[in-house]
């Protein structure tokens, strides 16, 4: 017995040890990520001008001179990731709470795996299918010479963040007590009532953060939002061709130059890096505020 616990007590400290090592080594990861991108990045600020970068509203990185502003690329992720929230974010809330109060166990058992296996197909069939379905509609229903805009970037973002802000809501749902929601149908309140007046907000925790990862997901794809934006650096209109922040990067890394140009799009990278560590601070303390006042 005395050896049997010592060798427990010996594994317990070995697995001890490989979980701190395990989470430093997230730590490790985003801070070298961090330098990377702050070392690589900085200098091509510093050598356009943080103003000119962060504000011209030209990109031509190839042109004779060349100006490198981003102004219209910040925009167009910005507006594309809030309209994506706001059209993807009500229907995924519906449907979690569809598959976490469903009586049916079987329908909702169903519409669980269709929501599983959307989340495991590649953002480069999502941006193929906006390109055959999406793109074409949206040129012929609004008499368009050309579809890809940022309208079809905004749809195809919307139903990419469904999956993530699905299943986190379904899980804080779930882990509502059913006391809250036995004690409100006690008390004569329906269950559509009860459902909006007392378990969505018991959840709402989860659900921010099921926000969170959408957000980070919209503002992070590049593959398909440069399949049916256009790809172009225009100030972002509805009906316009633009280029995302990511689709930048993407686009133009493959032959870039060493030089400037090179370092300008890190410098993107170190833009939309900061921007996402901005959101998820923000949103992370209203979870943190909205936990404290429950």
């Amino acid at each position: 017995m005395i050896k049997l616990r010592k060798s427990a007590e010996i594994f317990e400290k070995i697995m001890s040890y490989i979980f701190t090592l395990c989470g430093l080594l997230a730590v490790i990861f985003v801070l070298v990520i961090t330098l990377f991108l702050i070392i690589s990045g900085i200098p091509a600020v510093c050598e356009i001008g943080i103003t000119d970068f962060l504000f011209g509203t030209k990109w031509a990185a190839t042109a004779d001179p060349p100006a490198y502003g981003i102004l219209p690329f910040i925009l167009t992720s910005l507006y594309g990731t809030l309209a994506a929230i706001l059209i993807g974010v009500p229907p995924a809330i519906m449907c979690a709470v569809f598959i976490a109060e469903m009586p049916n166990k079987g329908v909702a058992s169903t519409v669980r795996t269709a929501v599983d296996l959307l989340s495991g197909i590649p953002s480069v069939v999502y941006g193929l299918i906006g390109m055959i379905i999406i793109v074409p509609c949206v040129r012929e229903v609004f008499n368009l010479p050309d579809g890809a805009n940022l309208f079809s970037a905004i749809i195809v973002l919307a139903v990419m963040i469904l999956p993530s802000v699905i299943s986190v809501s379904e899980t804080a749902l779930r882990a509502v007590p059913k006391e809250y929601k036995e004690a409100s149908l006690a008390l004569g309140a329906g269950k559509t009532e009860t459902i909006f007046k007392v378990t969505l907000p018991a959840a709402k925790s989860g659900i921010l953060t099921a926000v969170i990862l959408g957000v980070g997901r919209a503002i992070g794809e590049a593959m398909a939002v440069m399949m049916v934006s256009g790809n172009v650096g225009n100030m972002p209109k509805l009906f316009s061709s633009v280029r995302f922040l990511t689709t930048a990067v993407a686009s133009e890394m493959s032959y870039a130059s060493a030089g400037l140009h090179r370092e300008a799009l890190f410098s993107i990278a170190l833009v939309l890096f900061i921007f996402i560590m901005i959101i998820n601070l923000v949103l992370n303390l209203i979870v943190k505020r909205g936990g404290r006042n429950e």
